[in-house]
């Protein structure tokens, strides 16, 4: 749980600091505002999922998580088509993205099976 902890918030600080290094526009700026939102919730969503209430809750932390990396991809892809330059860093963060949302599919799966086994 603790390589994942950090595994998620080396996800957020990592897309900051692409953020910082691409150039500003109106689109790059709305673009890079939703990304540092989304890039920045798995991390808090999945600490919150760890403290949760219920099973149910941690699901449903989960299923946040799982759309903001969802969300973080997207906007990374978007990023790329007027960011060529940065295609190395940014396919790096897509793939990192990607693992952690196949990880977080995965956890959900797992914690709903075992509720139908309980």
């Amino acid at each position: 749980m603790q390589d994942l902890k950090e595994r998620y918030k080396k996800f957020a600080i990592d897309t900051a600091i692409l953020i910082q290094k691409l150039p500003k526009n109106t689109i790059k700026i709305a673009y890079c505002n939703q990304l540092i939102r989304s890039s920045i919730s798995p991390g808090t969503n999945y600490r919150a999922a760890l403290r949760g209430k219920s099973t149910a809750d941690f699901i449903n932390k989960l299923k946040i998580v799982e759309e903001e990396l969802d969300e973080s991809t997207y906007f990374l892809e978007l990023l790329l088509n007027f960011n060529p330059t940065q295609e190395t860093e940014i396919t790096r963060l897509m793939k990192e993205g990607n693992e952690l949302l196949a990880i977080t599919v995965k956890s959900i799966q797992t914690t709903r099976s075992k509720l139908r086994i309980s």
